[in-house]
Formats: C-alpha cells, sequence, structure tokens
C-alpha cells in the first residue's frame, strides 16, 4: 500500500472511503468542547445516534402495555433473542441455530465449560495464551477447582492444571508452530484449549482454524472468547469446527457499558445428549417454557445454554448497534481496516520508531485493527500528554499503549493526528 505522510493524503483517503458516512451515525465525545481523536474502540464502542429510538420504542411498549408487552409489543419481548440470529452468525460464520445473545461473557464462559471442561483421568488441564485477559483466567481455575473438589482428587493443585503458552524470548506474541507443537506435547493431559482469538494485550490474532485442528487430534475441546475478535476480524466458526465460543458486545460492536454477550455452540454439540448443561427455564423448548412443568426439554440451538429471560432494553441497544454493522457489512470493514491499521504502523514507524516498538503482529492476516505500542522511559507521562491533547486512547501497564483506529467511525485523519501528537510530544 501507498502511504504519505500528510494531512492532504489523509484527508483524500476519507474522501474516498466507502464507508465513510457510517461516522456520521456515531457521537463522537468531545474534550475542552473539541471532538475527541477516538481511539479506543477495543475498550468501548461509541454509541449510536440511533440507539434512543431503538430504546424509546421498548420503553413505550412497556409504559403502555405492561406485561403485555412480551407478546404484544411491536418486538415481543418472548422473542426478542432471535433478532440476533443473523447478524451474529454472519459475524462469527455460523448457522443461526449454532449463536445466541444472552448475558455476560465471563458468566457465559463459566456456562460453557461447565458443558466442555470434562476432565478424566490424565486429561484434566487446560492450555491457556500468557497474558490472557484475567477474567479468562478466573474462570478456567475455578471450574479446575470445582473439578477437584466433586472428584475428590489431591494429586496436583489447580494452577498446576492450567498451562500458559509464551512467546519465545526477545519476542512479543506467540508463533502459531509453537502453539501447535505445544498442544501435541500435551496431548495426553489436556482437557481443553481456551484461548482470546485476539490477545487484547497484543493484538494478536490467533490461526484459529489450525489450532482447532490441532486440539481436536489432540482430543481436547477447543473454545475461544472473542471480546476482541468479534466485529473485528472476519471468521468461520463453523468451517472451522470450534466447538464453542463468546463474546461481549461492547467493544467494536458497540452496544453500550456491559453490553449483552452471546455464545456459539457448534452444531455437532447441540442435539448431542451427552453434551451437559447448567439449566434454567429460558433454556427449555419455547412452545412449552409456560406450561412450567419439571421436565426439562432443551430449546432448539445454542438457545438451550439460555438460562434467564433476556435483558430487553439492554438488548435494544444491541440491536441499534448491530443493525449499522450488518449495514456496513463485516467485509468491507475488514477491508478498511487493514488500511487504517497499516496507515498508523506507516505513521509510528516513520516518526516515533526510536520511542514506540509496535509489538503487534506486523502480518495483517494475523492482527486485527488494534496496534499495541510499547514505550520507552515515561510512557504514562507521553499517554496523559496526548489525553490533555484530545486523543482517548487505552494505558495498560507497564508500559503499553493501545491503540484502535476503529473502521465504523475512525479517519485516516484520526490517525493521522495522533500520529502527529506523538511526534510532537516526543521532540
Amino acid at each position: 500500500m501507498h502511504f504519505e505522510p500528510t494531512l492532504e493524503f489523509a484527508r483524500e483517503m476519507d474522501h474516498n472511503d466507502p464507508l465513510k458516512a457510517f461516522r456520521q451515525q456515531f457521537y463522537i465525545p468531545q474534550i475542552n468542547g473539541k471532538k475527541a481523536i477516538y481511539l479506543c474502540g477495543n475498550s468501548l464502542g461509541l454509541q449510536p445516534k440511533s440507539l434512543e429510538g431503538f430504546l424509546k420504542q421498548e420503553l413505550n411498549d412497556w409504559k403502555n402495555l405492561g406485561v403485555e408487552g412480551h407478546v404484544h409489543a411491536q418486538n415481543p419481548w418472548m422473542y426478542y433473542h432471535h433478532s440476533f440470529a443473523g447478524p451474529l452468525s454472519r459475524l462469527v460464520g455460523a448457522h443461526e441455530k449454532e449463536v445466541s445473545a444472552m448475558n455476560a461473557l465471563t458468566v457465559n464462559l463459566h456456562i460453557l465449560l461447565a458443558s466442555f471442561y470434562r476432565p478424566a483421568g490424565k486429561k484434566v488441564k487446560i492450555l491457556v495464551e500468557a497474558q490472557l485477559f484475567p477474567s479468562d483466567y478466573f474462570v478456567a481455575l475455578s471450574q479446575i477447582e470445582q473439578y477437584l473438589r466433586l472428584s475428590g482428587r489431591h494429586d496436583f493443585v489447580a494452577e498446576d492444571a492450567i498451562l500458559q503458552i509464551y512467546p519465545r524470548k526477545r519476542e512479543y506474541f506467540v508463533r502459531n508452530e509453537d502453539v501447535i507443537r505445544f498442544i501435541d506435547q500435551h496431548q495426553d493431559e489436556l482437557a481443553l484449549v481456551l484461548l482470546g482469538a485476539v490477545n487484547y494485550y497484543n493484538g494478536q490474532w490467533f490461526d484459529m482454524e489450525s489450532i482447532t485442528k490441532a486440539g481436536h487430534k489432540a482430543k481436547a475441546i477447543v473454545g475461544f472468547d472473542l471480546a476482541h475478535a468479534i466485529g473485528n476480524v472476519p471468521m468461520q466458526l463453523h468451517d472451522w469446527e470450534v466447538d464453542f465460543a463468546t463474546w461481549c458486545s461492547y467493544k467494536y460492536l458497540n452496544s453500550g457499558p456491559g453490553g449483552p454477550s452471546g455464545i456459539f455452540v457448534h452444531e455437532s454439540h447441540l442435539n448431542n445428549p451427552d453434551t451437559p448443561q447448567l439449566k434454567g427455564w429460558w433454556g427449555h423448548e419455547e412452545t412449552t417454557r409456560f406450561n412450567m412443568e419439571l421436565n426439562f426439554i432443551p430449546a432448539h440451538g445454542a438457545d438451550r445454554w439460555q438460562m434467564s429471560n433476556v435483558s430487553v432494553l439492554s438488548l435494544a441497544a444491541h440491536k441499534a448497534a448491530l443493525t449499522i454493522t450488518d449495514q456496513a457489512s463485516l467485509t468491507a470493514l475488514r477491508e478498511k481496516s487493514i488500511k487504517l491499521t497499516a496507515y498508523l504502523e506507516y505513521l509510528i514507524d516513520l516518526w516515533t520508531a526510536d520511542y514506540l516498538h509496535i509489538i503487534t503482529p506486523r502480518n495483517p492476516d494475523k492482527r486485527g485493527c488494534q496496534l499495541s505500542l510499547l514505550t520507552q522511559g515515561n510512557g504514562k507521562q507521553l499517554f496523559d500528554t496526548i489525553t490533555a491533547n484530545g486523543v482517548i486512547a487505552d494505558w495498560r501497564n507497564p508500559n503499553v499503549i493501545r491503540i484502535a483506529p476503529t473502521p465504523l467511525y475512525n479517519s485516516f485523519e484520526d490517525v493521522f493526528q495522533f500520529a502527529a501528537f506523538i511526534k510532537d510530544a516526543l521532540t
């Protein structure tokens, strides 16, 4: 790709951007009375302007119908989650029956591991990546602890059953061949592979297909946390035969702080009577749910893992945001993302290479729209300086600035201005 380090070039790229109109569908935060350069979509996406209308519809139906809104609202609440099957399946590459909008990410991870972490004999260990999001580690640890309590086993401690794979010395992300080799080496003791599809810290996008194949060859279940992947990178979970996955919706899906999660479960597990699950009334078969009988009949598809009725107001915000993402299409978003991130990479290398080191993979096929910048010296001071100048980014201890030029609402001019601020702050 040809780039130039000028404001004129950035504006020309924006002028020719087929997705440029989508920026106008979001509220851009302000700092000191001016629009911020918002580069923190990997932490919290921006608010869609359409959200109020979606919420008002449900609030008015609640006001005017009360409990009757469950069946007579414009979007009947009883079936509200059905409308998410299409857009979510397109985002993760799944059949509609394999996805469901429900709960929150860590809750869903516990629910899914209750089904898919099946330790037996020597095969009790869970593989995770180094520098994984702490919540994933806590879930894995507590599931292992629960198994130890119930089984009465005392031949190992829970922490020893979590296998972390680290990058090689003086490297910042794990090579795919090392993951495959590690799985093969530990196949006799490995029960589950659980990775963040895109690592939150360094932005690495794992080769999910080859890792899934390696996990299955080792007779292990393979699942992914898609918090930083969904809406960011293209996936084909069904074709890759991933066993399960879950995600949040408040990052690249722009569904609001604490927005709803969702799950994917491969169809091979959906009607398998040997697949255990935690049961709740909303996971009961829909047509007979309100018979209130005590024999549990699983709902169709991934909906069987739902336990409680959905939060309609939260899902309304989710629906507003997903409508925009679906209109833009992940294919077009990914095309812009590759260019936008590459332009940021180009400017950082050109202007600040002596001070900032990119620890995200250089290969666009191994990253999304995030670049993690390793700072030298007073990194936090630099971060505070650019924040004071109207940049909203993300600091991660001890010395990393995470930048996410999000294709739905970020521009090439945003990227140029950010890099220029960094350059000026360092000279």
